[in-house]
């Protein structure tokens, strides 16, 4: 915020004997000056102290919440009493910024704003001058130029302080002040009254960021808003945003488990970023000068994945014409990220569970035996030990991957983070498309926060993204009638599916798989990817759905029933 633009020079405080009085300092003679100068200083210190404990009732009533018109109101008969004006209001804008209403004033007389009459249009006046330019005004209303450029609000004020509530040079209202004598304000009183208003503009797009959701514990979400902060060490884990208490405690694991080289499971819903936290573990470990080597299980058929995660010798198959390097090494002296480490075939799963155990494999259709310093680090989103009770996942490996579990929570979980996620996406995404991206509504926010987000992260992203696409302002401009939560699939009576013969537990799960797939394509008029595709009705990303897809043999476009 610009506050060396002030329009009239404004003196110091005198610190004359009737200031004295009105502070409450009794005992003041006109005996010396050494004595009017300590009552002076004794005045300066009382003052200090109420500004500074304005300031922290500020803070503490975000921290706790407080409603915003309350905490507004509150605020500004505070600062009427700790500054001796005459008139303090408070104006906010609205969402499109055009208008300005009056939320909160303090008179001798007491006079409360009416909401339904007090609103400002956003034209050649003072207070949208002040907004637009976040610059402050101080200066004598009644010496202005052009009868235009005066407000009701002013009336019978000889002496007035108009502040922009901005942060990050987004102004999301003004702070007007008036005191009947000329030249009221010092100096100090202004550079304090700035500094409040960059506090109140954090405290309006808190609170207005949480609106509507109840029981939020968002007082961690403060300092992100503020753009001279530092970031909070714990949440300095690369690319993952965020600072709810659920988040924070699978960060506080992620930190303490970098530090070993211990097998990892991270489990958690599709989106969730799993594979951020894999990241994040590689490089806060004694490996992040070594390779992270990613591999998605579900991508490749059986004899590929094979051969992808061990490699293989010339000859050992018939399109194996040369010598091939796998993944762990590859990964040697590193970390090998696994992805759904749950859709790996029972074939495989003996040979990944002898490496974890004794360090050692043999390339495909080779004899000698090679030793890697591999760490791994699985991810699923599977319910493993429930897949163990049904026998579609060994029960060894399993216990052998559950060394140091951490569970990744979902969206819906953490909507207070929500806020922090959208600013984020909305930042990064206008830079890379070369837009400017200054304001969310905070109606829209409030939508955002309430929608529970079945795709998690990766579903937010890609709504922010086609929001940047499509808005053509400063403003994020985003359709919260297409975010419609999808129900599981379900069947109905006319989703006819082939049955396959069942000849064991394995069959049966896979004919439940193709059943749902066909039944999701079908639905989205056979469309894989993209919002409204099966992948996300089912809940799983494109590749992988895709993979699935090929292994039970099923058409992109399935043809409809006769």
């Amino acid at each position: 915020m610009k506050t060396n633009a002030v329009h009239l020079a404004v003196p110091e405080a005198s610190g004359n004997r009737a200031e004295l009085l009105a502070a409450g300092i009794d005992g003041i003679t006109p005996r010396s000056q050494t004595e009017d100068r300590f009552l002076a200083t004794q005045l300066e210190l009382k003052q200090q102290n109420e500004r500074l404990r304005l300031l922290l009732d500020l803070n503490e009533a975000m921290a706790a919440n407080v409603p915003l018109p309350e905490m507004i109101r509150a605020i500004a008969g505070r600062l009427r009493a700790t500054l001796r004006c005459d008139a303090v209001a408070v104006f906010l804008s609205d969402d499109e910024a055009r208008r300005l209403r009056l939320c909160a004033q303090a008179h001798p007389d007491g006079k409360e704003p009416d909401s339904d009459e007090e609103l400002h249009p956003l034209g050649r006046g003072l207070l949208g001058t002040v907004l637009r330019s976040c610059t402050p005004w101080v200066g004598n209303p009644a010496r202005m130029r052009e009868q235009a450029e005066k407000e009701s609000v002013f009336e019978r004020l000889r002496s007035v302080c108009v502040f922009p509530l901005a942060v990050r040079d987004r102004a999301v209202g003004v702070l007007a002040l008036g005191r009947q004598e000329e030249r009221a304000f010092s100096n100090d009183a202004i550079e304090f009254l700035a500094h409040l208003g960059k506090q109140m503009a954090v405290a309006v797009e808190y609170s207005r960021a949480v609106a509507g959701i109840d029981g939020l514990r968002a007082c961690t979400a403060i300092d992100k808003l503020c753009s001279n902060d530092e970031p909070d060490h714990e949440l300095n884990f690369g690319r993952i945003v965020g600072a709810s208490p659920v988040l924070r405690r699978a960060l506080k694991q992620v930190e303490t488990v970098s530090r070993t080289d211990s097998t990892i499971i991270i489990q958690g819903e599709t989106g969730t970023g799993k594979e951020l936290l894999a990241q994040a573990i590689h490089d806060l470990s004694r490996r992040a000068s070594g390779p992270l080597v990613r591999l998605n299980c579900a991508a490749f058929p059986i004899g590929l994945l094979e051969s992808e995660l061990f490699g293989h010798e010339k000859g050992a198959f018939t399109s194996a014409c040369a010598q091939r390097i796998g993944r762990f090494e590859l990964a040697h002296r590193g970390t090998l990220f696994l992805d759904e480490v749950g859709e790996m075939p029972l074939e495989v799963q003996p040979k990944l569970l002898r490496v974890l155990q004794e360090r050692e494999f043999e390339r495909l259709g080779g004899t000698r035996t090679l030793h890697t310093d591999t760490r791994v680090i699985a991810a699923t989103n599977c319910d493993l030990k429930t897949m163990v009770d049904r026998g579609t996942f060994r029960s060894d490996l399993y216990y052998r991957l559950n060394v140091f579990p951490i569970q990744v929570p979902p969206l819906r979980d953490r909507p207070e983070d929500i806020p922090l996620l959208v600013r984020h996406f909305a930042n990064e995404l206008a830079l890379r498309m070369n837009k400017s991206i200054d304001s969310i509504p905070s109606s829209t926010m409030s939508e955002l926060c309430r929608y529970p987000w079945p795709g998690n992260i990766r579903e937010l992203q890609n709504v922010i993204e086609r929001a940047v696409i499509l808005s053509c302002g400063p403003v994020l401009e985003i359709d919260i009638a297409e975010l419609k939560p999808h129900d599981a699939p379900r069947r109905t009576a006319d989703a006819k599916v082939q049955p396959l013969p069942l000849k064991n537990v394995r069959d049966a799960l896979q004919q439940a798989q193709r059943d749902e797939i066909l039944l999701a394509l079908r639905e989205a008029g056979g469309r894989v990817g993209g919002l409204e595709g099966a992948a996300a009705r089912l809940g799983l990303k494109r590749t992988t759905l895709i993979a699935r897809m090929k292994k039970l043999g099923i058409e992109s476009r399935p043809r409809s029933a006769a």
